[in-house]
C-alpha cells in the first residue's frame, strides 16, 4: 500500500523529489493530480511512499 507523502507543482520537482528518495532506498511512485490520461509536465504530482515507511522519508527531508 502506498500513501501521499509530498505535492509536487510539476513533473521536474516530482521527480526531483524521486532521485533524492530513491538515492537514499526509499521506493517512490510520481501520481499525477489529473489522473494518469490527463498528466503533463506541469501537472502537479502526488509523492508516494510505502506505508509505514514515512519515517525514512521523515530522516531523510530532515538532513536537506
Amino acid at each position: 500500500m502506498w500513501i501521499k507523502y509530498l505535492e509536487a507543482e510539476n513533473l521536474f520537482v516530482a521527480e526531483s523529489w524521486k532521485e533524492l528518495f530513491e538515492g537514499e532506498g526509499l521506493p517512490v511512485r510520481l501520481l499525477p493530480k489529473l489522473g494518469l490520461e490527463n498528466w503533463s509536465d506541469s501537472t502537479e504530482f502526488s509523492i508516494m511512499v510505502p506505508r509505514g515507511r514515512e519515517h525514512v522519508a521523515d530522516e531523510i527531508v530532515r538532513k536537506l
